[in-house]
């Protein structure tokens, strides 16, 4: 009860107003966290903080970091600005919450690291696929060898919203994403999933990306994630110079192989992750689209399905879940879901850290390095 109540008196502030920000704010209101201040350029911030009854708007992020009304910071602006404003707020003695990928780089996420150790603060980057309870009860499974030796994985992590050739967000941009996209954007809640689920890091990539809409048409002016394109709106065409979809073949430490397929141009596909975990006693396999049912494989055996919070489902989500079986768990769940477990660190409380740490981020961006050099010289590249 001691953690809850600390909790309860820590107080957060978020930088960005995007998609992604407000959902951080309802994740928090859901957990009992005040979100006290929110931050974005020009007039933005002051529009997101009445629109979500915030205290206190910024315009410059700095204002923030030094608002004592602010132990937490959750960094959700285009991904170009992570690393300054992490090492910022690790500066400024705040705790941090940053979107993914954690930064454009590995000589970002190193520098990342090194703060987060030298200030003694808890930094978990938002890879909040990991708290479906599916996959937390995928984790324990793996873990006890209820599927036995791990022989491969295969899934994949699906989405149209970029279908279009006048479809446009930000993270089209390198400079405002950086060189992936669609694997870097989607790719990576995969692989931290997998890895997170078998308790190995990925030690080397084969990868295939391709550009589908070579030339796209960029509205004038900006437009909101998921935004759908206006009949009225002006547009510029530009040259596409990051990933629609891709293939990618994983090596992981515990010697299993995996296989991922990537896209955001797949029609029909709007948010959906697949995970298929192949064991020398057993298979199981998950889709997001579905995210209340684990499935079972046997070789000489029906198969099987289980239902959230059921016996069958197995205990590995307990103490993360807030719902009876039959009443869904979702994805602004694993937002609420992560944060308890953030701030619980935070706090002081018990229990294991299962969120994303800061040496997590710094190791999907390896991944990422490693999958861009693996595109460009077409053989198999080691992650460093």
């Amino acid at each position: 009860m001691k953690s809850i109540q600390s909790i309860h008196s820590l107080k957060a502030g978020v930088i960005g107003t995007g998609f992604i920000g407000p959902v951080h704010v309802e994740a928090l209101r859901r957990l009992g966290v005040t979100v006290t201040a929110i931050c974005d350029v020009a007039d933005l911030g002051a529009k997101a903080a009445a629109r979500l009854a915030i205290p206190h708007a910024f315009a410059d992020y700095r204002d923030l970091l030094t608002s004592p009304e602010v132990d937490v910071v959750h960094i959700t602006t285009p991904n170009r600005f992570h690393c300054e404003m992490s090492l910022a707020a690790l500066r400024a003695g705040k705790h941090v919450v940053c979107e993914k990928p954690l930064a454009m780089n590995t000589r970002e996420t190193a520098r990342i690291v090194a703060a987060t150790r030298a200030a003694k603060r808890v930094f978990a980057v938002n890879y909040n696929v990991r708290f479906y309870p599916a996959v937390l009860a995928l984790r324990r499974l793996v873990e006890h060898g209820d599927l036995g030796d791990i022989i491969h994985v295969n899934g994949s992590y699906m989405q149209d919203w970029l279908f279009k050739g006048t479809d446009y967000n930000w993270r089209l941009l390198p400079k405002e994403g950086g060189k992936l996209r669609a694997v870097a954007d989607i790719g990576t809640h995969w692989m931290d999933t997998v890895s997170f689920i078998l308790g190995a890091g990925i030690q080397s990539v084969l990868a295939d990306l391709a550009t589908w809409h070579k030339t796209r048409q960029r509205p004038l002016g900006e437009v909101q994630t998921f935004a759908k394109a206006d009949a009225k709106m002006k547009y510029a065409t530009y040259r596409v110079q990051t990933d629609d979809f891709a293939s990618v073949l994983l090596r992981f430490a515990n010697g299993a192989r995996g296989n991922l397929g990537v896209s955001q141009v797949a029609a029909g596909r709007k948010n959906c992750i697949r995970i298929e975990i192949y064991g020398s006693k057993k298979s199981a396999w998950w889709c997001s689209e579905e995210p209340e049912t684990l499935h079972f494989g046997n070789r000489d055996g029906a198969n099987e399905s289980a239902v959230r919070a059921t016996p069958a489902f197995g205990d590995g989500a307990a103490g993360l879940m807030d719902y009876p079986p039959g009443h869904v768990e979702g994805f602004p769940d694993t937002f609420k879901m992560n944060f308890r477990n953030i701030y619980t660190a935070i706090a002081g409380g018990p229990g294991e850290r299962l969120f994303a740490s800061a040496n997590d981020g710094h190791q999907e961006v390896a991944v990422c390095e490693a999958i861009l050099k693996s595109n460009q010289a077409r053989k198999w590249v080691s992650v460093l």
